[in-house]
């Protein structure tokens, strides 16, 4: 049985359903054979790994421990869903205090444990804030980190999808940037509905304008809606994009949606957030969305939103002010 690689990949939090998704995921996908499972809830960690070998998995080598330095020693990639989930009336930013202390640790843990891991993705909210603080505790370069955002842009395409009554490969760059978020920049310039710019059927009997802020707004509460369908906020999608882009990493296909990568140039600096991305072995790199006056303006104020969360982690001395961020950590800017 053929795998991309035979290095180690740990998912943290592998107890959860992100978590053991992600774990199923990444062996379909036949990504390595060598993935540790992690959570410190042990007896349901190993009922995770237990059903992962019921699926009888060929050629695979899953092991799963409570010990974080077992976890890490020697993993080349990390996917960390390990904090706290989302629950019904919550929103992502809700979740700050516990989950930035939860990152925190984490980032040490890397320092500590594999400081020579060559990706690590974080997915748990907020997770561009998230990610930012364990990328700074970690020592790692911003190129070796990235955090889910994805989800929102394939929300998007989804919505324009049933909108239109057409199959989602019909629907091309569709994007949003900036936080994930109900703050995100919902982008339409950049989108094609089967060829045509979708920019060019706002407005019309096709799509009247109220119509494309209805689904805007669907987009946005995209993962309340789950919430609010399932009980439980979303696990199956965040687990696909995740692995997907450890895939990019590894050196698969090109990741095909947008990413949250650390922002340190232009008029976006020292934060977390979705940009135009590329994955690849070589890391993670990103270049400024272009769109309309109006999109620019959303895509602004989300940042902004993220420079107050962030901010507001700083206050609660999770991480030091922005000019001490090198201190922590060289590689930052």
């Amino acid at each position: 049985m053929k795998y991309s690689t035979q290095d180690k990949l740990t998912i943290v939090g592998a107890a959860g359903m992100i978590g053991s998704n992600m774990a199923q995921t990444a062996l379909m996908m036949k990504l390595t054979p060598n993935i540790c499972l992690y959570d410190p809830f042990a007896p349901a960690l190993e009922g995770v790994a237990e059903e992962l070998f019921h699926c009888g998995f060929e050629g695979a080598n899953i092991t799963f421990t409570s010990d974080i330095e077992e976890a890490l020693s020697g993993a080349s990639y990390i996917i960390s869903s390990g904090g706290a989930a989302r629950k019904a009336g919550m929103t992502r930013e809700d979740l700050l205090k516990g989950n930035a202390q939860i990152a925190m640790q984490l980032g040490k843990d890397i320092r500590t444990y594999c400081p020579d891991v060559k990706h690590v993705t974080v997915i748990f909210n907020p997770a561009d804030i998230t990610g930012l603080i364990v990328l700074l505790y970690s020592g790692l370069k911003p190129s070796q980190v990235s955090t889910l955002a994805a989800l929102d842009s394939t929300r998007l395409q989804t919505e324009l999808a049933k909108y239109f009554k057409v199959p989602t490969d019909k629907i091309l760059n569709s994007r949003t940037y900036g936080g994930h978020g109900e703050q995100m920049a919902v982008f339409a310039s950049t989108t094609t509905i089967d060829g045509t710019p979708l920019n060019e059927l706002i407005g019309t009997e096709k799509m009247p304008r109220q119509d494309w802020d209805d689904l805007r707004q669907r987009v946005i509460q995209g993962g309340k809606h789950i919430i609010e369908l399932r009980g439980r906020s979303s696990f199956q999608s965040p687990a696909y994009l995740s692995v997907e882009m450890i895939a990019a990493a590894m050196g698969g296909r090109p990741f095909r949606w947008p990413a949250g990568v650390y922002v340190s140039q232009g008029k976006y600096n020292h934060i977390m957030m979705a940009m135009e991305t590329s994955i690849s072995e070589n890391g993670i790199s990103y270049k400024e969305p272009a769109g309309t006056p109006a999109e620019q303006k959303d895509l602004e104020e989300s940042y902004s939103h993220l420079c107050k969360l962030r901010d507001e982690v700083i206050a609660m001395e999770i991480l030091p002010p922005v000019n001490r961020w090198n201190e922590l950590n060289p590689h930052i800017r």
